[in-house]
């Protein structure tokens, strides 16, 4: 297993993710639905919000899952953080990131992952939309194009922006 390493800009990262007053507060319907709706139309078991602080991930929202955080050193978003795109694993045991990994080997029994990174500012990734699911799958382009979207919604609601049009 490989831990993630941390980004360039971490001290930044860190900043602005205290800056946004998110972490630890108590779950609220806007986030939970997002998560929900994305475990639905994508028939995963697990679906998150998951925020990467300094030594965890702590879970703003989830569904399919009791824990509300997990260690940082044994995250898959750790590493989805990294960049801007959608981090796709069609099979963790497959992956030497992630074989080994405790979540692969053991409860949640982790295959698939796919995290959309959380960008507040450009270059600035506090976490992830991510999906996961027990069994080995891929993405096609309008799946990535619907979590991307999701995930897209997800920020405005923490950044309190409007996803109306115009």
């Amino acid at each position: 297993m490989l831990r993630p390493p941390l980004p360039a800009n971490e001290a930044e990262r860190l900043q602005t993710l205290r800056e946004m007053l998110i972490l630890d507060t108590p779950p609220e319907a806007r986030f939970d639905r997002i998560v929900q709706f994305a475990a639905e139309e994508f028939g995963v078991p697990i679906a998150l919000l998951s925020l990467i602080d300094e030594n965890r991930q702590w879970f703003k929202a989830r569904f399919g899952l009791a824990v509300c955080e997990t260690s940082r050193d044994v995250s898959f978003c750790g590493h989805a953080i990294h960049a801007p795109q959608v981090m796709v694993v069609p099979d963790a045991t497959e992956d030497p990131r992630f074989a080994d990994n405790p979540m692969v080997v053991g409860p949640p029994h982790i295959r698939f992952y796919a995290g959309a990174p959380l960008e507040p500012r450009p270059g600035v990734r506090i976490g992830t939309l991510c999906l996961i699911d027990r069994r080995r799958r891929t993405l096609d382009d309008t799946d990535l194009a619907i979590l991307m979207s999701l995930r897209d919604l997800a920020l405005a609601e923490f950044l309190g922006q409007s996803t109306e049009a115009g």
